[in-house]
């Protein structure tokens, strides 16, 4: 049992001392907040409706807070708080699959806690779409809380509101750089091309299979406006875009519409076009784009495109908003 009682013994400290960088936040309803440096607390966006809200620090002190911005993408928000006087959480530098985790939250009534793990990494094109599963259940007032390692150090900002019935993270390197976006500019810049696409696959050239194997469909893709929406595709998408045909012929994104004066139709994109590439890395399906061009705001890329059964380059501007 002793163990098992230092084990107990290591996530109590964890929490009591991550709870004194936890608030509470009087909004739309309860919810928490993390400290993540000098007046400056993370928290969730969508229950704010007003530009000030009242937080509660852990010695009951009511505090003005002001919203300095709001990131929709990531639904977080950041306040402005004067004299708070409260520590800041230290971000993690690193968790593996299988390790322990803690969710961190200050409802109305107090500190409270939930055990998680790391049970995967996120992803950019997955199912959580670069969320961080905590692996903890969701209890009232959690969200904008922290989801912290056995030694309290932050490893992202949670939010029960993305996943019914499951709690999941921001994780802390993505919350930190949109808190500094907001801290300076008060929003967060999002890359955009304006297209539609649905996956396509062109099968490898004849005599290039064996005869006993014979190509076959992989699950419905996707389409939508760069990556969202419901659509029919054709080819191995498998787990990770893997698949007997994605490992043969050449694999693109076609273009089934382009937004009129958008970066796509400014660099001359048409409808029908295959987008093969981007800075030379190939994209599999929409959300594989979305994800590579969200975060070039102003940057140029390098598209290659098949256009009349020919490839060619083109050189695309990321537009902004």
């Amino acid at each position: 049992m002793t163990n098992f009682t230092d084990l107990s013994n290591t996530m109590a400290d964890a929490v009591e001392a991550v709870s004194t960088s936890i608030i509470s936040v009087r909004a739309g309803r309860p919810i928490s907040g993390t400290v993540i440096g000098d007046g400056l607390i993370l928290t969730v966006a969508h229950v704010l409706h007003g530009e000030e809200v009242t937080v509660v620090t852990p010695d009951g002190r009511e505090l003005s807070a002001a919203v300095a911005g709001r990131d929709p993408s990531s639904d977080l928000a950041l306040l402005k708080v004067e004299e708070l006087d409260l520590p800041a959480l230290s971000a993690s530098s690193g968790v593996r699959v299988g390790e322990l985790l803690l969710a961190v939250g200050r409802p109305q009534h107090g500190v409270q806690a939930t055990l998680g793990m790391m049970e995967r990494q996120p992803t950019e094109d997955g199912r959580s779409r670069g969320w961080l599963p905590s692996g903890a259940a969701p209890f009232r007032g959690v969200s904008g809380g922290a989801l912290v390692d056995a030694r309290g150090s932050l490893v992202g900002v949670l939010n029960a509101g993305v996943s019914r019935g499951e709690l999941l993270a921001v994780p802390v390197g993505l919350a930190l750089k949109v808190a500094g976006l907001l801290g300076s500019t008060g929003r967060v810049p999002r890359g955009y091309l304006g297209i539609a696409t649905q996956p396509v696959m062109f099968p490898q050239a004849e005599g290039s299979e064996s005869e006993n194997e014979t190509p076959t469909r992989g699950p419905r893709g996707g389409r939508g406006r760069e990556g969202w929406g419901g659509g029919r595709g054709r080819g191995g998408w498998g787990p990770g875009g893997q698949g007997r045909w994605g490992q043969g012929g050449k694999v693109g994104l076609t273009i089934v519409s382009v937004e009129a004066g958008s970066p796509a139709a400014q660099a001359g994109l048409l409808v029908g076009d295959v987008l093969l590439s981007l800075d030379g890395e190939t994209v599999r399906r929409p959300p594989e784009l979305l994800w590579r061009v969200r975060e070039r705001a102003g940057q140029s890329v390098s598209a290659r495109i098949l256009r009349g059964g020919q490839e060619q380059d083109v050189t695309l501007v990321v537009g902004e908003r």
